[in-house]
């Protein structure tokens, strides 16, 4: 179970697992690998942007005559193997969109949580009463110390989407500033940032929105 910890990082108690993410879905790894796929592919510009021999400027004439000169024949000077020819197979302006349906995106979360919870890598953090003014109370907060901040795991803090004022405005002002630490909220989370991070840290809030969201559904039950 997680365990929960204090603004000061004192262990208070331990959570339960949400139902949502303490079964194991099964082998979900396609589902997963799918919703990163299209979470890195969805926000690339795809301007990439080459010319073809006939697109290049000039060439027109042919740079020596058929035959008699020695050398290979040439048509133009905008072929390929010249300098300043076109590209052979250059990338042209695309999209790299990807889509996922709702459902199999809403799978691949739940599954990515759930592994991250079996592996023991969630922390719980209560924000009732949270009482942190400086970078160094979040850093003991997370880490136990200022030092252990630098070569602590890399961690990934989520609060909740509305929890934001005040929560969630003073952990992203004080925390902004540690090398080792993102931080984000339910409603940007994805998948992609919960396996990529070796330790996830979920505030209380976050925690029980978590498990509203990704709940199985009653026909998913049936």
């Amino acid at each position: 179970m997680p365990a929960v910890i204090d603004s000061r990082g004192t262990h208070v108690r331990e959570a339960e697992v949400p139902a949502a993410f303490a079964e194991s879905p099964g082998d979900k790894a396609n589902a997963m690998f799918r919703a990163v796929f299209r979470e890195l592919a969805n926000p690339r510009a795809g301007t990439a942007s080459t010319k073809r021999r006939d697109e290049v400027s000039g060439g027109g004439k042919k740079p020596w005559r058929q035959k008699g000169t020695g050398r290979a024949r040439q048509g133009s000077t905008r072929s390929p193997q010249w300098r300043h020819g076109g590209v052979v197979f250059g990338p042209t302006p695309r999209s790299y969109e990807v889509s996922l349906n709702k459902k199999e995106r809403k799978t691949a979360m739940r599954a990515a949580l759930g592994e991250r919870f079996r592996a023991d890598a969630v922390t719980v953090l209560e924000t009732e009463g949270l009482s942190i003014e400086k970078t160094r109370d979040v850093a003991t907060m997370l880490f136990g110390s200022s030092s252990g901040a630098k070569r602590g795991a890399r961690t990934l803090l989520v609060y909740g989407r509305d929890e934001h004022l005040p929560v969630g405005e003073r952990l992203l002002r004080l925390g902004r500033n540690l090398p080792r630490v993102a931080i984000t909220h339910t409603g940007a989370l994805d998948v992609k940032d919960v396996l990529g991070y070796p330790r996830l840290v979920l505030t209380t809030a976050a925690l029980t929105q978590l498990a509203d969201d990704f709940a199985p559904s009653e026909e998913a039950v049936r």
